[in-house]
């Protein structure tokens, strides 16, 4: 659900490309946006996912399955998409449309994700990652 949704109610566009990022992030990681396996110092996936990735360990979040199919740029890609469409401003994420171009060219430079709104520094990756 969409931080827009969840906190007022809105719904537009954007709280499709919010919830195709979690399923992107749920995909590549087999876990669950609440998950608490292999996260607990995390409050949920997505901060967990934008640690490691800000870290430069985001193939740490990469399920095994996973990366016995797909090669580690093509994971590595779709976790940073994944980290753009679940970006709290809704007017940050990228339009579907360009989410669905940027995948299928896995060539298009990304922007950086935004950090997410709220950061639990409680373990190591955290507390090194650069949160100012």
């Amino acid at each position: 659900m969409s931080p827009e949704y969840a906190m007022e109610g809105l719904f537009s566009v954007k709280s499709d490309v919010y919830s195709f990022g979690v399923l992107l992030l749920e995909t590549v990681s087999g876990l669950r946006i609440s998950s608490t396996q292999n996260i607990n110092e995390f409050p949920n996936l997505i901060i967990y996912a934008w640690s490691l990735w800000r870290e430069g360990l985001a193939k740490d979040l990469v399920d095994p399955s996973v990366s016995e199919s797909c090669s580690d740029e093509e994971v590595l890609y779709c976790i940073h998409v994944g980290l753009l469409c679940v970006q709290d401003d809704s007017d940050a994420r990228p339009p579907m449309s360009t989410v669905l171009t940027t995948l299928e060219s896995r060539s298009t430079p990304l922007a950086t994700p935004d950090k997410p709104p709220y950061f639990s520094g409680r373990n190591k990756v955290a507390k090194r990652a650069d949160y100012g």
